[in-house]
């Protein structure tokens, strides 16, 4: 709890500034109505929720989020909108165990808000250790200290194998310089000393791949997919995120509304796959749909489980912020917004 205030106290300003990304898309996909239950599964420090509450006096939010920090923000917000903010914290996986607290049940869900990722407010804390460019302790946990059972981000760099990291970097940051990031940590490991800050593990990438344009090219940082990459492993972001879609469907009434917001092609590839019904024994298939074996076969009825899909798109193609709010915002470049509706 003293760590949990002196965080508050040391982003005030940043989380009070902080612009939820895309909010009038989220707005206008959700489209309160009166007397709806919405449930923002990614509360972070309440930027959507708020709108929400602001555009309709009697929808109720339940505000989900798997970090302790959000949670006091959820509480105050229930403060400032009586009998109308349910605050929860958990995990997408921990949903029915709360639900079940609130008394809410399959099909009783009005809309579903999924803002994947780090909030800013863990960005902007450097002790959280997710971001690149303010040293601190390499934790990356977006649950903080409540699951000892959670490996910090350092402890992954000191005991995993060469293989392992070199699997993490490559398939989860998608860098196509992770064999040799990987044998650097090694290297470091067994040579120098182990990698326990945020500067280390950033100065150790960028000298590692530094005669690669990359950085020139894509204005990042050398090390932007390998914290990526650590940050999705110790949090099992992607299990997360399959998970969360499959209670989504489960929640939700016919008719409800599902929005989220993307920030790299792994989680929109996800997102993307669920909402084409793309499955394969509730997780996605690795291959998109158009890549069909001529050899494979399959009945009228089978054929049409297979390519059913319980939702039906709100819009024709993906939503991207404006150039206006990219230019004001340089953190939301990235999102990709998706809305459906459940159909079934």
């Amino acid at each position: 709890m003293i760590l949990h205030r002196f965080a508050r106290k040391f982003c005030t300003t940043a989380t009070a500034a902080h612009v939820p990304v895309m909010a009038s898309e989220v707005l206008h996909y959700i489209s309160p109505k009166e007397n709806e239950v919405i449930l923002d599964m990614t509360f972070g420090s309440g930027g959507h929720s708020r709108q929400i509450l602001k555009s309709e006096p009697s929808v109720k939010i339940l505000a989900v989020d798997r970090d302790p920090l959000a949670l006091s923000y959820a509480t105050e917000l229930a403060e400032e909108f009586p009998n109308r903010v349910t605050p929860f914290l958990g995990k997408f996986s921990d949903l029915p165990q709360l639900l079940s607290q609130s008394n809410h049940g399959r099909n009783s869900i009005d809309s579903i808000l999924f803002d994947y990722g780090c909030s800013s407010m863990q960005f902007d804390l450097a002790q959280r250790g997710f971001s690149i460019f303010k040293n601190g302790p390499l934790d990356m946990r977006m649950d903080g200290n409540r699951d000892p059972n959670i490996p910090t981000a350092a402890e992954v760099l000191s005991n995993a194998t060469e293989e392992d990291l070199y699997k993490i970097i490559k398939y989860y940051g998608e860098e196509k310089q992770a064999r040799k990031i990987a044998r650097a940590i090694m290297d470091s490991r067994y040579m120098f000393k182990r990698l326990t800050t945020t500067e280390e593990l950033a100065d150790l990438v960028e000298c590692v791949i530094s005669e690669v344009s990359d950085k020139v090219l894509n204005k990042k940082h050398a090390a932007t997919k390998t914290f990526q990459a650590l940050r999705i492993f110790v949090n099992n972001e992607l299990n997360e995120i399959n998970y969360g879609l499959l209670l989504a469907a489960h929640y939700l009434k016919i008719g409800g509304r599902l929005v989220t917001i993307t920030f790299h092609s792994l989680e929109d590839k996800i997102v993307k796959r669920h909402l084409q019904g793309n499955m394969v024994e509730n997780f996605v298939n690795p291959l998109p749909l158009k890549f069909i074996s001529h050899n494979f076969n399959l009945d009228k009825v089978d054929m049409v489980k297979v390519m059913s899909s319980n939702w039906k798109m709100l819009h024709k193609h993906v939503i991207v912020p404006s150039v206006d709010e990219v230019e004001s915002n340089s953190r939301c470049r990235s999102a990709k917004l998706r809305a459906a509706v459940k159909i079934k």
